[in-house]
């Protein structure tokens, strides 16, 4: 029987989770989240969370509604969508559109994005999922607000 302490490890979504106004609506058939880690759910921890992103015709149809508006926070911050072929693991599997710093990035390798405090990043679009993408972001605050 698998034994952990709770105090470590984090194995569930954190309940009752507070969209930030330029978070996208995901149906269940779209977009996963899996884990959220913050100070609330272990103490002294830092933000992260990750999801997993499906194939399906969904991008192209979704519209502005599947769109990470865009925000800046006052923490630095990481921001990975990563493929799901591990024979081929740089290859991400679709084509993200991310503008930082009011410049457009068309990418479909696996990634992780570095953005510093204060900079604009957004929009994000999933263009296209053509496997499973894995999706995480982390910054070095508390929380994410």
């Amino acid at each position: 029987m698998a034994n952990w302490d709770k105090k470590y490890f984090v194995t569930e979504l954190k309940p009752n989770i507070v969209e930030a106004s330029w978070t996208p609506k995901f149906n269940d058939n779209e977009g996963r989240r899996l884990f959220s880690l913050d100070n609330d759910v272990i103490k002294g921890a830092f933000y992260m969370e990750t999801a997993w992103f499906l194939p399906g015709k969904w991008p192209e149809t979704k519209g502005d509604e599947g769109v990470i508006k865009p925000h800046i926070h006052d923490f630095n911050e990481a921001v990975a969508y990563v493929g799901s072929d591990p024979d081929n693991r740089y290859d991400l599997g679709g084509e993200i559109e991310f503008w930082i710093d009011g410049k457009q990035n068309i990418i479909d390798k696996s990634f992780i994005a570095f953005i510093p405090a204060g900079i604009e990043h957004g929009p994000i679009t999933i263009r296209r999922i053509d496997r499973p993408i894995f999706h995480f972001t982390s910054g070095t605050a508390p929380s994410y607000f």
